[in-house]
């Protein structure tokens, strides 16, 4: 059932069947199984209350919802502020795939400095067929601890630094939805050119299965499946948007998912920018953001390039404890 659906999706000779693909969008009777939710207001801890960083809505804004039928799920539907959502755009691409962080790229085809700063050799590259060569090669980068795909276990001893701005905001997440305890300790950032997928799978490597997967979605949109614990369920579809989190918990936490589907998105709320960076100063304490890049990302011509990398692309974020 799980591979017939992601066949289904996966179809370009004619346009599949949307109609059963739950858009949090348009949540309307036809999904009755999915219901929408508000944080408790005021989120605390003890006695101090719970401020989100200058990249997110404020919570009460935000929009959360589960599936009856897959106990764990949560999807919140983008809490990025427009221009959080560029600053994490803007990593993802210029930051996270350089050294010590391990990428795809194959050695015998590209040479070290594309492999050590992917970005900065693209934004160089003067041809257009080698630089759209070296666009769609890039299929994903590792942070923290790095997972052996040959082996398919994380080795203690292949690690590097986890981005403090990613772990800070995971941490976050995981407060709020009341994962105590939670560590961000390894990440996977999935590039995916409109028409890419990635097939059925569980992420069961960790040794620690029962913290919680963040997923986070920007630029174009994709569709989702969640499945169960073996392939003979039939998944949901859903539909991903730029900025939204989704939480894999419980018995979420195991289930096959995959992603059949990338296609345009309906807005792109990374355009245009509403946000008031005088605010970022009452926030400088207790934040591990780039300031610099955060500032830079409302700049026209310092976005360019990362515009036009997201208008045909997705990128994902997904982060998990592994200890």
């Amino acid at each position: 059932m799980f591979k017939s659906s992601f066949k289904h999706y996966k179809m370009r000779s004619v346009e599949p069947d949307l109609s059963e693909v739950v858009d949090f969008d348009n949540c309307d009777n036809d999904f009755g199984d999915v219901l929408q939710s508000r944080l408790a207001m005021p989120v605390t801890i003890g006695e101090s209350s719970i401020s989100p960083p200058p990249f997110l809505q404020p919570l009460s804004k935000w929009r959360c919802y589960t599936l009856a039928k897959h106990s764990g799920l949560m999807v919140i539907r983008n809490p990025f502020t427009n221009l959080g959502q560029r600053y994490w755009i803007a990593r993802c691409l210029r930051d996270y795939p350089c050294a010590p962080n391990i990428v795809n790229l194959n050695e015998d085809l590209f040479p070290p400095a594309a492999r050590a700063n992917w970005w900065s050799e693209l934004q160089s590259c003067a041809d257009i067929q080698k630089a759209h060569r070296l666009k769609v090669a890039m299929r994903w980068t590792t942070l923290g601890y790095h997972h052996n795909w040959n082996t398919k276990v994380y080795d203690e001893e292949t690690h590097s630094p986890f981005p403090q701005d990613l772990s800070k905001m995971c941490e976050f997440f995981a407060t709020v939805l009341g994962h105590s305890n939670y560590a961000s300790q390894a990440a996977i950032v999935n590039y995916y050119p409109i028409g890419s997928t990635l097939s059925g799978h569980t992420d069961h490597s960790e040794p620690n299965q029962t913290a919680p997967l963040f997923s986070f979605s920007f630029g174009q949109s994709c569709i989702f499946l969640i499945g169960g614990k073996t392939l003979d369920e039939r998944p949901t579809a859903l539909y991903l948007r730029s900025g939204d989190v989704l939480i894999m918990s419980n018995e979420s936490r195991l289930c096959y998912h995959a992603v059949p589907r990338v296609m345009n998105a309906p807005e792109e709320p990374w355009s245009s920018i509403d946000d008031n960076t005088d605010e970022l100063a009452n926030h400088l304490d207790n934040l591990a953001l780039n300031m610099e890049l955060y500032r830079r990302v409302n700049d026209k011509d310092f976005w360019l390039p990362f515009a036009n990398y997201v208008k045909d692309s997705r990128i994902n974020m997904n982060v998990r404890q592994v200890l």
